[in-house]
């Protein structure tokens, strides 16, 4: 169990958060005013099992149907907590808003930049296409609804770029504005989530007039095209593994966190244990409730065909806006997440026009710059869906294998580490190395898994493109490294003695 210890003269709990930051080079520029619960919402938020099950829900009916649904939910949730733990770990030792690359730099023995340069690209790469993949799904749904709402409507490409563009740049003008704003809308997505899963399991519960018999769960489908049974439930467990992403934003939002050697790690590894339990409630309701299984898995939107067919149009209609709802949060917390990982990379001079997307706003005490570049950025990704999905889907595969190799990253080095981490108060104990062990290797698992074909024939449609953009990702970061960037990035850097960084402080 994770606890708290003394170290050496220092306080396990009661540290102080200005302290903290300025004995790692920094001055504070952020404002805290995020409590423990605001910390965990915005991972909660992230995770987003509304979202996450409804988008991938379809996938899922046909590899592994739903003995890998339900149980697969289960096995992976268990994995991501492990992940989740070891990261928590790490984020109280070095709670800054550089979160992955920073502690990255900091626990590896030799080439800090290097480790910290490559790092960070994938955390910014996954965190950008993760905005730009959730706001395309949210998109995709305002579509389905509007469908419903008007029989003659047609959605077509074009507009669903246009309403992601639309959705993005709301998304943005929302974190242009006070920290304050950004925690008040993601409490509200908590209550929102919370209250959503009820309404739309007590539906489902209520609404249909059958439901599959409880030995369902065991059902099992591989409409894969692949012939191997394992190989298509493998493929299945990626259901979840899509949903549980992002859980970083607790860590990217430390310095603007009260107490976050403590709360930033509690919010990780508690969003993580939330979204697993009310994710299985959700997903257990939605299997029983197929009615129609080929129907529903051929259908372009399979939970929102069980919602038609259990509860008619109007039913569906009005449980889709919850699901909206979801998405739209989902991207928002995203956002802010991404906006503090560009602050801080940009901080340590690591992207091209530093000075600017570090700079901090005086009147709203937010890293406004940023924010339109991680809008900027999110809306570049989202632009080639106007002329081909499979373009769009190629672009922003990269989003979870890249934010879990940066996941894996510094919970790697501080394993290399051994006993010369220093944790900080929510440490792990003895179990911290079984638990990093077991946390690294499901990362490497799982992103094999990404990375395989997902779909038989294999045609340009249905080949996996994510292995091609993470090779991008990489070829354009290594390039950069050894052109220019080993120059003039050695990794975190240090504003001064920590008496002479409490000088700069600006809040």
């Amino acid at each position: 169990m994770p606890r708290t210890r003394r170290r050496a003269g220092r306080d396990p709990v009661a540290i102080d958060d200005d302290a903290t930051l300025h004995a790692m080079g920094y001055p504070r520029k952020l404002t805290r005013r995020f409590q423990a619960f605001d910390n965990f919402a915005i991972s909660f938020t992230i995770i987003n099992i509304i979202s996450g099950i409804f988008s991938s829900f379809g996938f899922g009916m046909n590899a592994g149907g739903p003995r890998v649904l339900v149980f697969g939910w289960i096995g992976v949730s268990v994995m991501v907590l492990f992940v989740g733990a070891a990261m928590a770990e790490v984020a109280s030792a070095y709670p800054t808003s550089g979160a992955l690359y920073f502690s990255a730099g900091k626990l590896a023995r030799r080439h800090k930049g290097a480790w910290s340069w490559f790092t960070g690209w994938l955390n910014f790469v996954g965190q950008v296409g993760g905005t730009a993949a959730t706001g395309y799904a949210a998109a995709t749904f305002v579509q389905a609804f509007l469908a419903l709402q008007w029989t003659s409507y047609r959605p077509t490409a074009h507009q669903t770029v246009l309403i992601t563009a639309l959705i993005i740049v709301l998304q943005g003008l929302a974190n242009t504005y006070t920290v304050r704003l950004v925690a008040v809308l993601n409490r509200i997505s908590v209550w929102w989530l919370l209250i959503g899963l009820v309404v739309i399991v007590g539906a489902l519960v209520v609404g249909p007039d059958e439901h599959r018999s409880a030995s369902f769960v065991t059902h099992f489908v591989n409409n894969t095209g692949f012939t191997s049974g394992l190989y298509g439930g493998m493929l299945g467990l990626l259901v979840t593994s899509w949903t549980f992403t992002g859980f970083d934003g607790s860590f990217h939002m430390s310095e603007e966190t009260v107490r976050a050697t403590v709360n930033a790690p509690r919010g990780i590894t508690r969003a993580i244990a939330w979204s697993a339990a009310t994710g299985l409630v959700l997903m257990l309701a939605l299997v029983y409730s197929i009615g129609d299984y080929t129907k529903v898995a051929g259908s372009a939107a399979p939970p929102v065909q069980i919602l038609i067919d259990g509860l008619g149009t109007g039913g569906a209609k009005a449980l889709l806006l919850i699901v909206i709802g979801a998405m739209l949060f989902c991207g928002l917390a995203n956002l802010t997440s991404n906006t503090r990982q560009i602050f801080a990379f940009s901080r340590d001079g690591a992207m091209p026009g530093s000075r600017w997307w570090h700079s901090v706003s005086p009147r709203t005490r937010t890293p406004v710059k940023a924010v339109w570049l991680a809008v900027v950025c999110s809306l570049a990704l989202v632009l080639p869906g106007w002329w081909s999905h499979t373009a769009f889907t190629a672009i922003v595969s990269v989003n979870v294998v890249g934010l879990f190799l940066a996941y894996a990253v510094p919970i790697f080095l501080r394993l290399r580490l051994g006993a010369d981490f220093s944790p900080g108060p929510w440490h792990l104990g003895r179990w911290s190395r079984p638990i990093g062990v077991v946390a690294v290797i499901w990362v490497l698992l799982s992103s094999a898994l990404f990375m395989l074909p997902q779909a038989s024939p294999i045609t340009v449609d249905s080949f996996n493109y994510a292995p091609i953009a993470l090779a991008v990702v990489l070829v354009v970061a290594t390039v950069w490294w050894f052109a220019t960037a080993r120059r003039r990035f050695q990794g975190p850097v240090s504003y001064g003695r920590p008496d002479e960084v409490a000088a700069m402080d600006l809040v």
